[in-house]
C-alpha cells in the first residue's frame, strides 16, 4: 500500500497516469481509492459518488452510534462523497448522528443530502412544504448535521396541501441564502416533477434530482418518470437498490427471515421488506446467484451495479449496519453488466417486478401526515 500527500489534482493526476497500483492519498480528510467512479447529478454540474451511503433505517435507530460512525468511516475509506439523510430519520437523531460522524473531513470534499416534508413535531405546520417549515427545517438540519450548507435539499414528498408556487419560491430562497446548492425530490411523478422543474427555472434555480425506490424488482419509474426525467435533466438517486435487503439472498423460501435482519425489526424495516417476503418472490432471487457468479458478483452487489446500468440514474444509496456491508456492495461501483445478464435478469424475474407507475403517486400522502 502506497500513501501520497498531493499538493494538486494535477499533480495527482500525473502520479497516477499509467500506474495499476491502488493509491490511497491524503486529501485534507480521510483517504481516498481509486475505485470509486462519479457521475453527474442530472444535467447539473455537481459530481456524486455512483454509490453514497444512506442512513435512513440504521442511525439513530437500528444500530448504536459507534457502529453507525464505524459504517461512515467505511464509506469514506471506499471512496463514497455523497451521503443522504433526512430530518425525519429516526427522529432528527439520523442527521445528528451523521453530522458527528463526519466532523473532521473537508467539507468541500463531501456531497451532503438531506429532505424536508414528514413531520418533525407536534404541530400543525411542523411537516409538509409550507414556506414556513422549509425556512425552519433547513436551520434545523444545518444545526444537526454541523454544516453551513447542504449540497441538496429535496422535498421528501410532494405537499397536496401547499401551492407549487409557495414551496418553490422557499427553495429559491434556501438556494440564494448559500444553505443549500441544488434542489431535489423524492418520489413525485412526472407530471409533478414538470411542474416543478418549470418553476425553479423560472425563479433561478436548479432542481436538478429525483429520490425513488428502485430496484430489480421494483421498477415503477421506468415508464414515466425516468423518460421525463432524461427530457428534464434530472438524475435520480435511488434507494433501497436490493429491496431492503431481499435481494442479497438471505431470505429464502419457507423459512422464518434471520434473527437481528430488517424483517425482524418491527420498529423500523419490517413493514417496508413485507411486500417481498413471499415464497415466489424468495424463489426467484436464488435463481439469480448463478447470474450474479457469472459476473463475479454476490447478489447484493449485482443488484446495485443492475441500478446503475440505468444511464439516468446518478447515484445508488446503500444503507449499512456493519462496515462490511459497506465494503462489499461498493465493489459494484463501475461494473458494466452484459446484455446477456440484464435480459437473463428480466426472464426470472419478469412476472414478480412491479411496474405500475401509478406507485409512485401512491407513496406521497393525500393529506399531510
Amino acid at each position: 500500500m502506497v500513501y501520497l500527500l498531493c499538493r494538486s489534482r494535477s499533480q495527482l493526476r500525473w502520479i497516477l497516469n499509467g500506474s495499476a497500483h491502488r493509491v490511497r492519498f491524503a486529501w485534507g480528510g480521510h483517504a481516498r481509492p481509486r475505485r470509486m467512479h462519479f457521475r453527474h447529478l442530472g444535467r447539473s454540474g455537481l459530481m456524486v459518488s455512483e454509490i453514497s451511503y444512506g442512513n435512513w433505517l440504521t442511525h439513530g435507530s437500528q444500530v448504536e452510534e459507534a457502529a453507525a460512525v464505524a459504517c461512515v468511516r467505511a464509506a469514506l475509506d471506499e471512496g463514497i462523497t455523497t451521503f443522504d439523510t433526512a430530518d425525519v430519520y429516526a427522529g432528527t437523531r439520523a442527521e445528528e448522528v451523521l453530522g458527528r460522524a463526519l466532523q473532521g473531513q473537508r467539507r468541500e470534499g463531501l456531497e451532503i443530502f438531506t429532505k424536508v416534508y414528514w413531520p418533525t413535531g407536534p404541530g400543525p405546520n411542523d411537516r409538509g412544504l409550507s414556506r414556513k417549515h422549509i425556512l425552519e427545517s433547513i436551520h434545523g438540519s444545518l444545526r444537526r448535521l454541523k454544516t453551513e450548507y447542504v449540497d441538496l435539499y429535496q422535498a421528501h414528498r410532494y405537499d397536496t396541501e401547499t401551492p407549487l408556487e409557495e414551496t418553490m419560491q422557499a427553495f429559491s430562497d434556501v438556494v440564494r441564502q448559500g444553505k443549500a446548492h441544488y434542489i431535489g425530490v423524492s418520489e413525485w411523478t412526472a407530471d409533478q416533477l414538470r411542474e416543478g422543474v418549470k418553476l425553479s427555472r423560472q425563479m433561478g434555480f436548479q432542481l436538478v434530482s429525483s429520490q425513488p425506490q428502485y430496484s430489480m424488482l421494483w421498477r415503477v419509474i421506468e415508464a414515466e418518470v425516468v423518460p421525463a426525467s432524461q427530457e428534464l435533466g434530472v438524475g435520480q438517486v435511488v434507494y433501497s437498490p436490493i429491496a431492503q435487503g431481499v435481494l442479497t439472498g438471505k431470505y429464502r423460501p419457507g423459512q422464518k427471515p434471520p434473527e437481528g435482519s430488517r424483517a425482524t425489526d418491527e420498529k423500523g424495516g419490517a413493514s417496508f421488506i413485507k411486500r417481498f417476503l413471499n415464497d415466489d418472490v424468495l424463489t426467484r432471487v436464488q435463481q439469480l446467484t448463478p447470474v450474479a457468479q457469472e459476473a463475479g458478483l454476490s447478489l447484493a452487489q449485482l443488484a446495485v451495479a443492475w441500478v446503475l446500468q440505468n444511464p439516468n440514474v446518478s447515484s445508488a444509496i446503500i444503507g449499512a449496519s456493519r462496515p462490511e456491508q459497506v465494503k462489499e456492495n461498493v465493489k459494484a461501483a463501475g461494473v458494466k453488466l452484459s446484455e446477456e445478464a440484464m435480459r437473463h435478469i428480466d426472464t426470472l424475474l419478469g412476472p414478480i417486478v412491479e411496474r405500475n407507475p401509478k406507485k409512485t403517486l401512491e407513496n406521497s400522502p393525500r393529506k399531510r401526515p
